[in-house]
């Protein structure tokens, strides 16, 4: 996937007397009724409404999002009719029903001690002290995982300015359990679209040498940095045909040119760098297995794996060629270690069939580490349009503890499914979320806790609304 910078909207959730009147209609049914009419989440990537494993708490913030990959459209929020049982679209799983206040879900198991949490969350330095909000939003437990990207534009960025990796080498040795993962294009002009020809000509170009200083001088930099361990996600998704370094146009000059980046970055003294080769799940543009250079040069076999193809049901994404499993096998075969550097939701909207599943594989098959990509559309902390699979994701993993990532009993997360917008206090490209209370000159109404739940909090009436043309 392409590499975009979250930039979050900003607004004040307010009601007006609208919502009132429609509010205590909805608090004067029975529970059963009003379960089915309350306002839903959004509608998934597509314009389709998908059910998941329980009826979603509706959505009271504005959307606030960044760029998405595709575009995907955004319909304003609709209004459900009744309905006893929602259809169930393929691929998801059956609704069920809500327990209790907030629809925990149970959590999949102890993490294994060694496989690290973590989420991209900006490539700068705001993607730092993210890590630290995201860790509150998850009732404290522990992202181990710091996760970013050069950029692929100038071979002078793909060799680490220091002002770009200052922050996350500062974060990095700040604990001992801690661990940088970069991920290190293998050419410039990455995202340009460059044809097979060009492509072809440069991994030829690269397995005889010509790019060799390029990655000295990065290792270099991680290694005064102190940094040396960094996990290197070199040419990833190479099996694909969105970056200039995919293997597809010349994989066997592919091979070659990856083995010489790794020997050229491990003859740095005092390196400990680690290589994690990672494809996308699937077959996608040619088997990835065509494109793995060999143990030697490889430390890790990780996967990048989104919710795609649309309505795709997560065995399918197990069993597929080239799928979850095979990646698997095949690193069982080779004696290496998995990773999943990217995943998250996509073309399947909010699904939180697809989070469930997903985040009990990696609790079953405990990679050395996974990162989920958090921004829209594929996220659930940055990206308030997947308010389910927020839920899925927080109800797993929140109070979790290192080492061994057994959950902390008293650790409950409190009913808010994902964090509410306000202003930062000052101007800022990606600003994080945060949550606040009503906006001033709004008055909180009482409904009752069942209400509120429905609702995602306190209704906020505006008593000055009058005053506004």
């Amino acid at each position: 996937m392409t590499r975009e910078r979250p930039r979050l909207g900003r607004g004040n959730v307010t009601a007006i007397a609208a919502g009132v009147l429609a509010t205590l209609a909805l608090a004067s049914v029975p529970v059963g009724a009003a379960a089915s009419t309350t306002v839903s989440a959004p509608a998934a990537t597509k314009g389709e409404t998908h059910a998941g494993d329980f009826d979603p708490p509706p959505v009271t913030t504005p959307s606030a999002s960044s760029p998405p990959l595709m575009n995907p459209s955004t319909p304003p929020l609709p209004v459900s009719p009744a309905a006893p049982t929602p259809a169930t679209p393929p691929g998801q799983e059956p609704l069920l029903p809500p327990v209790g206040k907030v629809p925990l879900l149970p959590p999949v198991g102890p993490v294994a001690s060694g496989s690290a949490l973590g989420a991209y969350l900006n490539f700068g330095p705001e993607g730092v002290r993210r890590i630290g909000e995201l860790e509150k939003w998850l009732d404290g437990t522990e992202l181990r995982v710091g996760h970013t990207y050069l950029p692929g534009d100038l071979w002078s960025n793909i060799e680490g300015k220091p002002g770009f990796l200052a922050d996350w080498a500062t974060w990095r040795r700040a604990a001992d359990d801690r661990m940088f993962v970069l991920n290190v294009p293998m050419l410039e002009r990455n995202e340009d679209h460059v044809p097979d020809e060009v492509v072809r000509a440069r991994l030829r170009a690269g397995a005889a040498g010509a790019y060799d200083a390029h990655f000295t001088a990065l290792a270099k930099r991680l290694v005064d940095l102190k940094v040396p361990d960094t996990v290197i996600v070199l040419g990833w998704e190479m099996n694909g045909n969105t970056y200039t370094h995919r293997c597809g146009p010349d994989p066997g000059a592919w091979k070659k040119y990856w083995s010489r980046i790794v020997t050229a970055m491990r003859a740095v003294p005092g390196q400990k760098f680690k290589f994690d080769f990672a494809p996308t799940r699937g077959r996608d543009a040619i088997p990835w297995t065509d494109c793995y250079p060999g143990d030697d040069s490889v430390d890790i076999i990780g996967m990048d794996s989104y919710d795609q193809p649309e309505n795709m049901p997560f065995d399918k994404q197990i069993s597929e060629p080239y799928g979850l499993q095979q990646q698997v096998d095949f690193a069982k075969a080779h004696g290496k270690e998995i990773s999943y550097p990217e995943w998250g939701l996509f073309a399947s909207g909010d699904n939180p069939g697809y989070m469930r599943h997903m985040l009990n594989w990696i609790d079953e098959h405990k990679p050395l580490y996974s990162t989920i990509s958090d921004y829209c559309p594929h996220g659930v902390w940055q990206c308030t349009k997947n308010p389910r699979s927020s839920v899925v994701y927080r109800s797993v993993l929140s109070g979790r503890k290192e080492p061994g990532g057994v959950k902390d009993p008293s650790a409950t997360p409190s009913p808010a499914p994902f964090p509410s917008a306000t202003p930062p206090a000052a101007p800022a490209a990606s600003p994080h979320p945060v949550t606040t209370g009503p906006p001033k000159g709004c008055v909180p109404v009482e409904l009752g806790d069942w209400a509120e739940y429905w609702l995602g909090g306190k209704l906020c009436v505006r008593l000055d609304w009058w005053r506004e043309k």
